[in-house]
């Protein structure tokens, strides 16, 4: 029988430091981390602020620390990851970015490529990405906490509502971003990530100085699961090569662990003796899939982008006679609020 993937590790992607625009310093990102119980985390800083500071890169009391980039300015930003030296994109189009990537062994994603900006103080600032001509990217990062959280923020009241209840108000990814991905996911392998995108700011009222969304929320917001055959080692070189190919294949999902925490999300394809993983694929044969969630939750299988599937509870199996690509969301039922977006998978590849 073909073994699935055993073990589980928590990161958080798409962290700013005081290296770029971020709140605070590397130390206090990853205490945050440790706060919050993360096995690791990713820092983007913008390229157009800083150069890579790979001097941070390692194992700091327990978390593994990696260091990417976020490259670009006023839009088509790409995160960027296990690059040697910074890209300097001033003059690259997006494909020049991507190649630039790619020569270095790095692989990357398209960052909130249809975020709306804030409405209230920022004007809809927005980064977007324009140019899906391109080729050679690892994936899209779907889910986006700071940018989603900003599309809610219209008026200074808007701003109080969803500070107070930011955990149930979060938006899941958006109709358009999850269109794009399905209809890129049917051409070949495209991997979701999500991130918290977290500056962590400060703002001063008064002789008071707050941080209205620090890291140590921000980090146990939108989190990416990954899904390993060999358990991180404590070695430096070797974990985050572990970390970096289940990134670049898919063998991930992401969750929104602030509303209940995702560990132990299982979503895989048996048939025979095999067993297919997030990420993975096959030639399409009659099998089984396979959810199991850690709480229970409404369960919904995508197929082709369409609603193939729904069932509430913390189990679903259903038997699957044609081809297509498979993937799963899962709703958490909160007080007040309902329904919320908690879980995203990456697909199951039936061609």
């Amino acid at each position: 029988m073909t073994k699935g993937f055993p073990f589980e590790y928590v990161g958080n992607l798409h962290i700013h430091t005081t290296h770029s625009d971020g709140g605070g310093g590397v130390k206090e990102v990853t205490e945050a981390a440790r706060a919050v119980g993360l096995d690791f985390i990713i820092l983007n800083d913008h390229s157009y602020l800083t150069q890579l500071h790979l001097e941070d890169q390692g194992y700091h009391k327990g978390i593994l620390v990696l260091v990417g980039s976020e490259i670009g300015a006023s839009s088509h930003h790409y995160l960027a990851f296990n690059i040697t030296h910074q890209v300097n994109d001033e003059s690259y189009s997006p494909q020049e970015v991507i190649d630039a990537v790619n020569l270095q062994g790095g692989f990357g994603f398209l960052a909130h490529p249809f975020e709306k900006g804030m409405h209230f103080l920022q004007n809809n600032v927005a980064y977007t990405w324009r140019d899906w001509s391109v080729k050679g990217y690892a994936g899209i990062c779907i889910w986006n906490f700071s940018s989603r959280w900003k599309e809610n923020v219209r008026s200074f009241w808007h701003g109080i509502f969803h500070l107070i209840f930011k955990k149930y108000t979060l938006k899941g990814p958006s109709k358009k971003t999850l269109a794009t991905w399905d209809r890129l996911c049917s051409e070949g392998r495209v991997v979701a990530i999500g991130g918290s995108d977290a500056h962590a700011s400060s703002m001063k009222i008064g002789f008071i100085k707050l941080t209205p969304l620090s890291y140590r929320y921000l980090l146990n917001t939108i989190n990416t699961h990954i899904l390993t055959r060999s358990p991180l080692s404590g070695d430096v070189k070797t974990d985050k090569k572990i970390i970096y190919a289940s990134l670049r294949e898919g063998n991930c999902f992401i969750a929104h662990d602030g509303l209940c925490s995702a560990k132990g999300f299982k979503f895989y394809f048996m048939r025979d003796q095999e067993r297919l993983e997030m990420g993975q694929g096959s030639k399409f044969s009659t099998g089984e899939l396979v959810i199991k969630l850690p709480r229970k939750g409404l369960i919904r299988i995508i197929k082709d982008g369409s609603l193939f599937k729904t069932g509430y509870g913390s189990a679903l199996s259903i038997k699957i006679h044609e081809r297509g690509v498979y993937r799963v969301e899962v709703l958490r039922k909160t007080p007040i609020f309902g329904l919320r977006p908690w879980i995203f998978s990456n697909p199951i590849y039936l061609r």
